[in-house]
């Protein structure tokens, strides 16, 4: 089995970005042991800073001081972490963090974008109250806040992956099989063609 092709520069291996429900986290860690890397999830590191829940983040500070957090996290991450690491949802909406994912990837590094439906969504959220942000109707609240960030997530995304319908070892292998090709091999990928086309 070839290694995956190292970045450049300094950073991880992969970054994962994509909505909740695409299962970056479960699929961060099915990478991490196929590759025997260390994975990293800025999430994690934003509650064990703060003390808390994101969700009591949320209640108890507000979303800005969340996001402030977020940022902060991402960027520590990006420089200190040489692994697999996944980002919260909402982190690429944050105008440096989408700086800090051109220069990783102009430096030779992958950002992922794990998409998924809101089929396939629904039953990994399970939509309860630890996510904040899709409280009222949640599945319209999912729906909005995708289609809000999908540009997003393209633009500074390297390789898109669909996850519906596959477990996570299954999509860890699909990414795994695109980091082991020749980066001017990707481009022609089924792995990396948006639905349609």
């Amino acid at each position: 089995m070839r290694a995956p092709h190292p970045p450049t520069g300094p950073g991880p291996l992969l970054v994962l970005v994509g909505p909740p429900g695409a299962g970056k986290s479960t699929v961060a860690s099915a990478l991490g042991v196929r590759c025997g890397l260390a994975v990293r999830d800025t999430d994690s590191d934003v509650e064990r800073r703060a003390g808390k829940p994101i969700s009591a983040i949320f209640v108890d500070d507000g979303e800005p001081a969340f996001r402030a957090l977020e940022r902060a996290a991402v960027a520590d991450a990006l420089a200190e972490h040489d692994g697999v690491l996944a980002l919260g949802g909402g982190a690429v909406l944050d105008a440096t963090t989408q700086e800090l994912l051109a220069g990783y990837r102009d430096a030779g590094g992958t950002v992922v974008f794990l998409d998924v439906s809101l089929a396939h969504a629904a039953p990994r959220v399970g939509f309860n109250q630890s996510r904040p942000l899709l409280l009222g109707n949640p599945r319209a609240q999912w729906q909005a806040l995708m289609d809000a960030r999908r540009p997003v997530y393209e633009a500074v995304a390297s390789m898109r992956v669909s996850t519906d319908g596959l477990r996570p070892a299954a999509v860890a292998e699909l990414i795994h099989d695109q980091l082991t090709v020749a980066p001017e091999q990707r481009a022609s990928s089924p792995t990396n063609r948006r639905p349609g086309e």
